[in-house]
């Protein structure tokens, strides 16, 4: 999920360059809600990764 945040910040970029500021907004809009989404979820993961007592 990480990987497409930072491909739809790059679309935003190069988008932004070449002056389509409709298209850098919107993909800049969905580049910060997949990077909060992946974020939540890591926390989450780091969360229940260690409630977890060591297999042996």
């Amino acid at each position: 999920m990480l990987r497409w945040a930072v491909m739809f910040l790059v679309i935003a970029l190069i988008a932004a360059v070449f002056g389509f500021t409709g298209i850098a907004g919107a993909a800049t809009g969905i580049a910060q809600i997949l990077f909060f989404i992946f974020l939540v979820l890591f926390v989450i993961a780091l969360i229940s990764g260690r409630s977890r007592p060591p297999v042996v």
